[in-house]
């Protein structure tokens, strides 16, 4: 095992940044180490898998096979008026029946389209069909394989279904979403399974030569590490966000809560595709590092667990950790961060303790969307990633849920899924039941299971709940963010009767005469929620 940090990038308030070129250098380096720490050389290895932080989008140049400006982080709040375009006309969940994803920040298409509109260099590039646009995982297989003399432009299934631009049911690109966000197909990579040889190493001594024959974004790769093969099996993990799927089959299940649904991993290219639900949460070990850099409050992540075991409770502190908006499942990208109860008696061991807690109630908000949206009785939930070292969060996790957490002993879920797929496709591994054999070999998992009583778990949700609340509608105070495209919600649906509706020439207003209480009024794009040609309109 190697790792390396590399830099992250701030240029303005909300936005994050990464540099290709750091992160193709930064895996090559550990590759290399690892391998002498190992012992190993080329010829012991049997194939290369890739597991990526999804959502990142790089844009490059086919010609010169550079990076046409820095990758915009999953995380990144930029392309807020972007959203807000794109949901002006048919609402945030007008591509949901195809994409199974909501108009967001989040998602590769609109960071796409961002680029588009105002980095120069990108517009140019794809006006004379020379720009790629990619995750991460494809702009490491285009390098890898030889970027200008012969690297192949490839995505996998698990990370297309994050662009927001492929069709959930048909696994391919949706050329009718495609064209109304205004991505051109030719910028987009061809879309593979996550487990056969893609292309092989150009270029780099000492993998050269070896098939590039497996790629999964993170959470899949730990849906498959964890062995959540079976329906109803759930895995979180834990990292700068907490990302929680559940295996759903088959057939992909449209969300009513506010999840995602999403490829949970397609295991060759005659496979069926196995789906899931997901729900994703934007700061998680995130709200460790902002205590350790902005606050000060520690010196090093291990800290929080030290500080937050010097008290027994939060003192009746509560955090809401909105940094970068609400993800799953309340997606709000107008919430902003709150700390809620503080008192004289608030320490920052309270404060640490509230941290770790945010985490857990996080998770609790997505587990209960999903037995919602599900119907299913979950029992566990596995969980992986940089924070499950926290044995006090991982109690807090099971006790906030009521049901036993399994910290696996393999700490490296998504290398685990990323090589299992890797393995298959070159026959290695002979199917992916493996991958419960290698868990088992590894000791299996630790239990936490919950110490708390139902009302005592209520009481803590209650309180919760009530803070969550508070962090909404607050980015109206930020000076970055722009809310002037979104229509402007009422609290309560009003109902009104109408006798005429005239569209204007443009297509975006209708002119809708009001029988009673009102006269005339003018519905903006946007505000008209429902409109089925009776006599009956919703408004919002």
């Amino acid at each position: 095992m190697e790792q390396q940090e590399f830099p992250q990038y701030y240029p303005q308030a909300g936005w994050t940044e990464h540099d290709p070129n750091e992160i193709l250098q930064s895996a090559l380096n550990c590759s290399e180490l690892a391998m002498k720490k190992a012992g190993a050389k080329k010829d012991d290895i049997a194939g290369i898998g890739i597991t990526n932080q999804r959502e990142t989008t790089v844009a490059w140049d086919k010609v010169s096979g550079e990076p046409l400006c820095r990758a915009i982080v999953w995380l990144d709040l930029r392309t807020a008026e972007t959203a807000a375009k794109l949901s002006s006309s048919g609402g945030k969940d007008r591509f949901r029946p195809k994409t199974g994803l909501p108009i967001s920040t989040y998602f590769s298409a609109v960071k796409m389209r961002w680029m588009l509109d105002h980095v120069a260099e990108v517009k140019k590039a794809a006006d004379e069909e020379r720009c790629c646009f990619g995750t991460i995982e494809s702009w490491l297989i285009y390098k890898l394989s030889g970027g200008t003399a012969g690297g192949v432009h490839v995505t996998d299934v698990s990370n297309a279904s994050r662009y927001m631009l492929m069709n959930i049911s048909t696994c391919k690109w949706d050329e009718t979403v495609c064209r109304q966000i205004g991505i051109s197909t030719s910028c987009l990579p061809s879309i593979k399974s996550n487990s056969e040889i893609y292309a092989h190493v150009k270029n780099v001594s000492y993998l050269e030569g070896l098939p590039i024959s497996g790629a999964l974004g993170d959470q899949h790769a730990a849906l498959l590490g964890h062995a959540c093969l079976d329906v109803g099996t759930s895995k979180n993990t834990y990292g700068t966000g907490c990302f929680m799927l559940l295996n759903t089959g088959f057939d992909p299940v449209p969300s009513k809560q506010g999840l995602l649904t999403t490829v949970g991993y397609k295991l060759s290219p005659e496979d069926k595709t196995t789906y899931a639900l997901e729900g994703s949460v934007a700061c998680a070990g995130r709200v460790v590092q902002w205590l350790r850099d902005n606050l000060g409050i520690i010196a090093s992540s291990k800290e929080v667990e030290i500080l937050a075991n010097k008290v027994e409770d939060t003192g009746g502190l509560t955090l809401i950790p909105a940094f970068s908006g609400l993800f799953a499942p309340h997606w709000r990208d107008d919430a902003r961060a709150v700390a809620v109860g503080m008192t004289l008696y608030t320490s920052k061991e309270h404060m640490c303790r509230a941290a770790l807690e945010s985490t857990a109630f996080q998770a609790v908000d997505i587990m209960e969307a999903m037995k919602q949206d599900t119907g299913l009785r979950l029992v566990d939930m596995r969980v992986d990633g940089g924070m499950t070292v926290n044995n006090l969060l991982m109690q807090m996790q099971a006790d906030a849920l009521g049901m036993p957490v399994l910290r696996s002993k393999m700490a490296e879920a998504t290398a685990l899924g990323a090589a299992l797929a890797a393995g298959l496709s070159v026959g290695f591994y002979h199917n992916k039941e493996s991958v419960r054999a290698m868990i088992e070999k590894a000791g299996g998992y630790e239990v936490f299971n919950s110490t708390t009583s139902t009302a005592a778990r209520q009481k803590m949700q209650s309180r919760w709940k009530d803070a969550l609340k508070r962090s909404f509608e607050l980015a109206k105070y930020d000076p970055n963010y722009k809310d002037e495209e979104k229509p402007k919600a009422l609290k309560k649906p009003r109902f009104v009767k109408v006798s005429t509706i005239k569209p204007e020439q443009n297509g975006l207003n209708l002119q809708v005469k009001v029988i009673k209480p009102l006269g005339p009024i003018k519905i903006e794009s946007g505000r008209l929620w429902k409109c089925t040609f009776s006599p009956i309109f919703e408004l919002y």
